[in-house]
């Protein structure tokens, strides 16, 4: 989380090589924040999908801690072509318990996403390789310029940048590809071929 007043400044992109990008962040002096490791998240929402509807996001996950993520909708801020959010994260102790309280509370787990990340910083910005079960990202967080610089220093074209988070990128492949689930799994996505840049180009 990055940009002050709990601001998430972020935007990421698709690669078809991420060891590449992971030679070129250690190339430049980037210090790993946290090793490669598995997380899984998952999405709550009214029955109703209000903050769905509403740009919003709770999202609870689960990697070396346990957090619960609120995230509000995307945010215009003049001039920037990043994405722009409010972002309030808290950390847990218990994740099925976390879970259990939020059902209590009338909110339902709508849907299950995975990824293996690993961290790194680089001249002020957050630098995470992302493996998702359809495909390599990398997402930058941090101020804007420096954003910026760390795409260019790292060959990730500006032009080329997602602003879509994961679960809106898994909306676009379940509809490019016509899927029958809605769950970002490695399991779901066994031993299907999925062309992401064939789904961001449409």
């Amino acid at each position: 989380m990055s940009g002050g007043n709990s601001l998430e400044v972020e935007v990421k992109f698709y690669v078809a090589d991420l060891q590449a990008v992971r030679d070129r962040l250690l190339a430049a002096g980037a210090i790993q924040e946290h090793p490669r490791q598995f997380e899984r998240n998952l999405r709550f929402d009214t029955p109703e999908e209000a903050l769905r509807h509403g740009g919003r996001l709770l999202r609870l996950r689960q990697d070396e801690r346990v957090r619960l993520t609120f995230k509000g909708p995307a945010l215009h801020r003049e001039g920037s072509e990043a994405k722009v959010r409010e972002e309030l994260e808290v950390t847990v102790d218990d994740f099925e318990r976390m879970a259990a309280i939020l059902r209590r509370l009338g909110f339902v787990s709508f849907q299950s996403y995975e990824k293996y990340r690993e961290t790194f910083s680089l001249q002020g910005v957050e630098v995470v390789l992302d493996e998702m079960p359809f495909g390599a990202f990398v997402e930058l967080e941090g101020e804007e310029p420096a954003i910026r610089s760390a795409a260019e220093l790292l060959k990730l074209p500006w032009s080329e940048r997602i602003l879509d988070n994961y679960l809106n990128l898994m909306a676009r492949v379940k509809a490019y590809y016509d899927l029958p689930f809605d769950d970002l799994t490695f399991a779901n996505f066994a031993g299907r071929q999925t062309d992401m840049a064939a789904v961001l180009a449409r």
